[in-house]
């Protein structure tokens, strides 16, 4: 069973618009408080490095640029993140950190999000 996610403050860095508003309204509705969407590597870094947040959704690719320097960022402040993409595997370092393949089930972000802020408070 999915645990609550009322209250849980998320960074979403998606480009696409209609996939950013569905994930903002979704995860609203689910009661979480949503930073973004944000559409840019470099707004992404920047948020991913002063936001407040407990996990992030992050799309693989922003117009062309990988998302990887702001999964490193978020890595180094312990905050837990889901990927997601329309691609396959990841490369190496993100090979086994959690990936929704687009298009995904909205229950399935929602699980996957509730499964690893449920894991990193249970590590704190």
């Amino acid at each position: 069973m999915t645990a609550s996610l009322e209250g849980v403050r998320v960074l979403l860095v998606e480009d696409e618009y209609l996939v950013a508003s569905l994930i903002e309204e979704i995860l609203e509705i689910a009661g979480c408080i949503v930073t973004g969407p944000i559409p840019r590597l470099a707004q992404a870094v920047d948020a991913a490095d002063r936001e407040t947040c407990d996990a992030a959704v992050l799309d693989v690719n922003l117009a062309g640029e990988r998302i990887y320097p702001v999964a490193d960022i978020l890595s180094r402040r312990n905050i837990p993140f889901v990927f997601v993409t329309g691609y396959g595997a990841l490369p190496g370092e993100y090979a086994n950190r959690p990936r929704l393949c687009k298009p995904f089930k909205m229950t399935d972000l929602l699980d996957t999000l509730s499964d690893i802020v449920k894991t990193a408070s249970a590590r704190h």
